[in-house]
């Protein structure tokens, strides 16, 4: 039996575009703020302001060409970015989440199979579609030029038979790319991308493929299904499927909410207690926005802790009353932090809190005058 017959019969009926829209919260400020353009745009509280704490949300493509890039801490781009270049913008959720949802509409004119992984990205399966064409790159060029006309904005697209393929399509040419990758291409392109390009393939699978002499998609499938499984057991099988170019998981059309949360992995891991209490606040305020530009309360509020052992917790504490307010959220959040302090004592790996049983703000739950939080 081939190497290849140990693997699910491939799908190429579908039609999959992954639409990402470009340095997003960097490229909103910068819409917003024509004085930002040429500058080295990092989207977090300026640690110089904060004791030295803070995280980067995201960075626009200036800051990248420094190695800067989202989940770093703060200082990093002061320690890497020309401060004649470097300029912080306190991120604003509600206002991305807004842009967000325009975003969306446009991607509602195309079809409502859309499976939105973040604010600024979503998979959307047009195989049928409300324009009724059938050409794939000219759905994704419709809405990469509308968003462009109305926002102000760019997104790159790519496009295939699968989610995976789409991805990597989507990546392959930013910003403001479009990559079409046909069936019977599929395998050519894969067999020249570098192993770090493959979605899912982290850092540590990296290496460890790298030691058996694996470095591309052409490696990767002649290393060989079996031998895949037998280093990597079911990531291994992951693995060869993608080497083949298949993916049969469908586009799951989001569902309602119920929670809504922020989380970030640490290397290396936190172990001051200060620095692990200014990200909880910094996560409840972002949070809180989030809610409030959706028109939802949270009842519950979730922390996710693991430490640099790969234990994990969650602990769960209804709030007292429904809200959206960081003010609320906070001192709960720190209350669970501080019963758990074994955590940081062994290095904090990741921190996360999530508002839960959500549902619609009721009018005497919405401020009607911005409070100072």
């Amino acid at each position: 039996m081939k190497d290849e017959d140990l693997l699910p019969r491939n799908d190429c009926s579908r039609r999959i575009i992954h639409l990402d829209m470009d340095a997003f919260y960097a490229s909103v400020e910068m819409r917003d703020h024509p004085e930002l353009r040429g500058k080295a745009v990092v989207i977090a509280q300026d640690p110089r302001l904060h004791g030295g704490h803070g995280v980067i949300a995201t960075a626009n493509y200036r800051a990248r060409k420094y190695g800067v890039g989202s989940a770093m801490p703060a200082i990093k781009a002061i320690q890497q970015i020309p401060k004649e270049e470097l300029v912080f913008v306190d991120p604003d959720f509600a206002k991305y989440h807004a842009v967000s949802d325009q975003v969306h509409a446009i991607m509602h004119e195309v079809t409502d199979q859309i499976e939105t992984v973040a604010l600024d990205e979503a998979y959307l399966d047009v195989t049928q579609n409300k324009l009724q064409r059938s050409s794939v790159i000219e759905l994704g060029c419709y809405m990469q030029q509308k968003i462009y006309a109305e926002l102000q904005l760019t997104c790159s697209f790519g496009a295939s038979y699968n989610k995976f393929l789409a991805k990597m399509g989507s990546e392959y040419a930013k910003p403001f790319g479009r990559t079409v990758i046909l069936p019977q291409e599929a395998r050519a392109f894969l067999a020249k991308q570098d192993i770090k390009e493959f979605p899912g393939i982290g850092k540590k699978t990296q290496a460890a493929l790298r030691d058996l002499g694996i470095n591309n998609g052409a490696d990767l499938r002649a290393f060989g299904t079996r031998k895949l499984l037998e280093k990597f057991k079911k990531a291994g099988y992951y693995m060869a499927m993608q080497a083949y170019g298949i993916d049969l998981s469908p586009v799951r059309a989001t569902r309602q909410r119920k929670s809504l949360g922020k989380e970030r992995t640490f290397e290396p891991e936190i172990y001051d207690p200060v620095q692990a209490q200014t990200l909880l606040r910094q996560y409840c305020g972002e949070i809180a926005q989030s809610l409030q530009a959706r028109g939802l309360v949270a009842r519950v509020l979730v922390l996710k802790l693991r430490d640099r052992d790969f234990n994990t917790i969650t602990r769960r504490q209804r709030l007292p009353a429904a809200s959206n307010k960081a003010a609320d959220f906070y001192p709960v959040a720190k209350e669970l932090l501080d019963r758990e302090p074994e955590f940081i004592e062994n290095g904090l790996r990741l921190l996360g809190v999530s508002g839960g049983d959500l549902s619609g703000a009721r009018y005497e739950e919405i401020s009607l005058f911005p409070t100072d939080e």
